[in-house]
């Protein structure tokens, strides 16, 4: 039987998109490489993809040093281990399309550490939900976008996707928490809260920073996204966050 936090996953693999599915979405990579701003799009996103894996590996090292136990540092040792791991794998895609990875990933590493920056945890629940939550919102996003990709590049995306154990971890640690003090819960509501705001606006940054990412999303390379779809896009991931929220025992 599926878990809150599944249940949640899985219906984000496969967003509502109310019309005809992009023209690109029934191509193969060679064939829709050809169009050259929908190949700029592509990068944007595997470079933004890969510098957020490696930056997931590093918060989530950083992170084990503030586990209670050995048995929790070692939970979150794997959980690096494995986003280093989609890392490589993006890594890897980048070279086989003769694109240097770094040059990718250069234009989003500001951006992103600044996120992190932000939002950085101050105790060890505080960093469980930022690794269920904040990244559970930019899962949903990229899989919303992966809708509109090209089937090589889409398999690829969502393969990276693919949880690292924060959700079922994480939902257990927090609960246990808040049953042993309800007082936590007030607490960590809020900062869920702010970590939604900011996650969000982190998304909403890179779209419209990004040209070619931004006209993926809209229309023009892949036909048939438009503004409106958007803002329903966003609309989903804002309830799928609410679901999370309550699978985590906190208001929304």
């Amino acid at each position: 039987m599926d878990t809150p936090d599944e249940t949640v996953d899985q219906a984000s693999e496969e967003p509502d998109q109310g019309g005809t599915a992009p023209r690109i979405a029934g191509l193969n990579w060679a064939e829709a490489s050809k169009e050259p701003q929908y190949r700029a799009a592509v990068v944007d996103l595997l470079g933004a993809l890969a510098y957020g894996e490696l930056a997931a590996f590093e918060r989530l090292a950083e992170d084990a040093k503030m586990a209670p136990s050995l048995a929790d540092k070692a939970e979150l040792a794997a959980m690096a281990s494995a986003e280093f791991h989609h890392f490589e794998q993006l890594r890897d895609r980048l070279r086989a399309i003769d694109v240097q990875p770094t040059e990718a990933m250069e234009p989003f590493a500001g951006p992103l550490d600044e996120f992190h920056r932000q939002t950085a945890p101050s105790d060890w629940l505080e960093g469980l939900i930022k690794a269920y939550v904040g990244d559970s919102i930019a899962s949903d996003f990229y899989r919303e976008v992966a809708s509109r990709l090209d089937s090589d590049t889409r398999s690829l995306v969502l393969s990276v996707l693919d949880d690292t154990g924060h959700s079922s971890f994480a939902v257990a640690k927090v609960r246990t928490a808040i049953e042993e003090d309800p007082r936590v819960g007030g607490r960590l509501a809020l900062w869920a809260r702010r970590l939604m705001g900011e996650a969000l606006s982190q998304a909403q940054r890179v779209v419209a920073d990004r040209d070619a990412l931004s006209t993926m999303l809209v229309g023009g390379v892949a036909d048939g996204f438009d503004l409106a779809e958007v803002g329903r896009m966003f609309s989903r991931i804002t309830e799928a966050h609410t679901k999370r929220m309550a699978a985590l025992g906190l208001a929304a």
